[in-house]
């Protein structure tokens, strides 16, 4: 009842303070953000390098993490094809060509000094690749030469005394259209996977039959090394860029009984993977107001799982081997006819398989999976058409269409093959009625890619699990309506509150197959609705100097009916509500920084499986860090994360067969914690 008191009380602090506290900030003192307004994008505010002189950013990275209302999101890699994956910071009006290198890889490589000013575009601008997005950033770099030598050192100290260091070493050269860049870097570390907790065993009248400790352990393995390379080449502008990556992570689940009946058991998972990616880009003008950009990129992936369990009389022994690859082909023509109208039109083509062999044993004998072997195979392409208008200086409209059309043909266990046609309209529209006032609208029918990991048989080692493929998925259609509002207020003050409904068709949620198994399926419609608010609130004027607080609270609704049951219920997954907030301080000129971080999110949601229903609850997270830069080429962070030591917490309702007609089972409790750990940054520049 408390924390839904707190959780409650939280919601409407956040409500209050994005409400109140714009109105309070002008008629206390009437005054405007710092950031220019561009006179001839209104949408777009100009942050200079003064603005962020108070925080002496060492990189791009850190400009960006300043931006007032703004959150950096990295894009979907995993996301096939490249029209709508990438994130939402452009460098120099463009997104980057690569998708294995994360935004913040690419931006904390720039140096501050090379950033000749950050744009905030919301809601669209002429000539701006928005991707779907109704807000992004734009990092504009000087047209000088800057040459920057990096050198990092990182490492996590636990509680037990385990280090896990991070070294890497970076290295870029800009003049202008000339830039070179690289990186290295390598990892020992290990996840929240390394932890230790009980479980606990039920049966149907609550009674406890077994109690028992849980040692988990892990650790993973990286080596990764990355370049880029930019240059005039044949009247236009070539970047090239590549990146390579070995990664191996090992696995150990020990359960000690210590009550009740049962024997101990061991589970055991070893994943090794690597990995490749080169790219490139050519952008050449076709005159003064026309430009035309071509992009490649070739990505290759080879990974192997082995994983295994112990227990009483039942051993068992999961193998994969997969190969997965992509091909992508993109050319985009853009007109800026003037500051009113700019018209996009491109064509895409991409190549993606996976071709995976599983097998899986009990006891030593060979168990029949549908999906053990599996090739997959998808031929798209994509053409698109977009016109942005700004009829009045305050009103911009966005339309675009873009038609997919795909054949995904799976061989191996099963043939099949499988076509689609699917045309996806967007309309994006932002108004401005009064400075600092800004509303965003967007309507858009948005088509999922099928994870093609869903065709194939795969493992849950540590709970002696095996979920087959199924080849007789169709992608999810959404059809999301969304409203923005937006105001900004003392300086670096924002508040936004975001209405959004989304209509599902063939959305996809855990099916019973023939045999006994259980795998991913389409599951007929579905809808959900999320209203967020999110506030920046400077406190400077609260008598707090070079401080910030950052707040956010979400409710979500979603309604799916239940396979088995026929039974409306919400999402797997879906935990309803959400909030945090986050406070740091800037002293001595940026010389020193801390600040906290409080998670409040309690509900993990529910997941709805066919034998079982798995529940999910974690206590709420607290972090803290304070960070000093004694010099411009000299930085050292220290964060200290999870000092409550949050416990996770999960239970599983297991049945005796479909949960829709077979009695309760068994009911498992699990508490996890992983104490509190620290995170050691030094970044020295040469």
């Amino acid at each position: 009842m408390t924390r839904s008191v707190w959780l409650a009380s939280t919601a409407a602090a956040t409500l209050w303070l994005g409400m109140a506290l714009p109105g309070m900030a002008q008629d206390m003192t009437g005054a405007t953000i710092e950031a220019r307004q561009d006179p001839e994008r209104p949408g777009v505010l100009i942050y200079d390098p003064a603005f962020f002189a108070d925080t002496r950013p060492r990189t791009a990275l850190d400009m960006i993490q300043r931006l007032p209302g703004f959150a950096l999101a990295g894009g979907s890699s995993g996301t096939r094809g490249l029209a709508g994956t990438a994130g939402n910071v452009l460098i120099d009006g463009r997104h980057p060509s690569t998708k294995s290198e994360g935004l913040a890889n690419l931006l904390g490589r720039i140096s501050a000094d090379s950033v000749e000013r950050v744009e905030l575009i919301r809601g669209g601008a002429p000539g701006i690749d928005m991707q779907g997005r109704s807000v992004v950033a734009n990092v504009v770099l000087k047209n000088t030469v800057t040459v920057e030598r990096v050198l990092g050192f990182d490492a996590y100290v636990y509680e037990d005394g385990y280090i896990g260091p991070i070294v890497q070493a970076e290295y870029s050269r800009r003049a202008g259209d000339n830039q070179i860049e690289g990186a290295i870097s390598g990892t020992v570390d290990r996840t929240g996977a390394t932890n230790q907790g009980r479980r606990q065993r039920f049966d149907p009248s609550g009674t406890l039959i077994q109690d028992a400790e849980i040692d988990s352990w892990d650790r993973f393995r990286n080596v990764r090394a990355s370049g880029a390379l930019q240059r005039p080449q044949g009247g236009g502008l070539l970047r090239l860029n590549a990146v390579i990556s070995w990664f191996n992570n090992d696995q150990e689940q020990d359960i000690f009984i210590r009550g009740g009946a049962g024997d101990d058991d061991f589970s055991e998972q070893g994943f090794k993977e690597l990995s490749g990616e080169v790219g490139a880009r050519w952008v050449r003008p076709l005159g003064p107001e026309t430009e035309l950009e071509l992009t490649g990129l070739q990505r290759l992936d080879s990974s192997v799982v082995e994983s295994g369990f112990v227990r009483t009389g039942r051993t068992g022994l999961f193998t994969s081997d997969s190969t997965s690859g992509e091909t992508i082909a993109r050319g985009v023509v853009r007109y800026r006819r003037d500051d009113r109208w700019s018209y996009e039109g491109g064509a895409e083509v991409a190549y993606n398989f996976l071709d995976t062999d599983s097998a899986y044993e009990e006891n030593g004998v060979p168990v029949a999976l549908p999906g053990a072997s599996v090739l997959v195979e998808e031929l798209r392409s994509e053409v698109s058409g977009q016109a942005t208008w700004r009829p009045a200086p305050n009103l911009t409209i966005e339309a675009g269409l873009r038609v997919e059309v795909s054949e995904i043909r799976q061989s191996g266990d099963t043939d099949s093959a499988k076509s689609f046609v699917y045309p996806k309209p967007r309309l994006l529209v932002t108004w401005t009625p009064y400075p600092n006032h800004q509303f965003r609208f967007r309507a858009e029918r948005k088509v999922s890619q099928l994870d093609f990991g869903d065709f194939a048989a795969s493992a849950e080692v540590d709970l002696g699990q095996v979920e087959a493929g199924n080849a007789d998925l169709e992608p999810y259609k959404s059809n999301p309506i969304e409203v923005v509002y937006e105001r900004r207020f003392w300086d670096e003050g924002v508040f936004s509150a975001r209405l959004t409904h989304n209509r599902y068709e063939d959305y996809i949620d855990v099916i019973p197959l023939v045999g006994g198994f259980e795998a991913l399926g389409n599951v007929g419609d579905a809808s959900q609705t999320e209203f967020e608010v999110q506030v920046t609130l400077p406190t400077d004027r609260l008598g707090i100097p070079g401080g910030r607080l950052q707040a956010r609270a979400v409710t979500r609704e979603t309604e799916i009916t239940d396979p088995l049951t026929g039974e409306t219920r919400r999402f797997s997954g879906d935990d309803g509500f959400g909030c945090g907030f986050a406070f740091n301080q800037d002293l001595d000129g940026g010389r020193w920084a801390w600040g906290v971080d409080h998670g409040c999110d309690l509900d993990g949601g529910t997941g709805y499986r066919v034998r079982e229903l798995r529940f999910n609850e974690s206590e709420p997270y607290f972090g803290a860090y304070v960070q000093w830069k004694p010099s411009r080429d000299l930085s050292i962070r220290l964060d200290v994360s999870n000092l409550t030591d949050a416990e996770e917490r999960r239970r599983r309702d297991i049945y005796a067969g479909p949960r829709d007609t077979a009695p309760l089972s068994l009911r498992e409790t699990y508490s996890q914690t992983r104490g509190s750990f620290l995170f050691l940054q030094i970044r020295k520049t040469l």
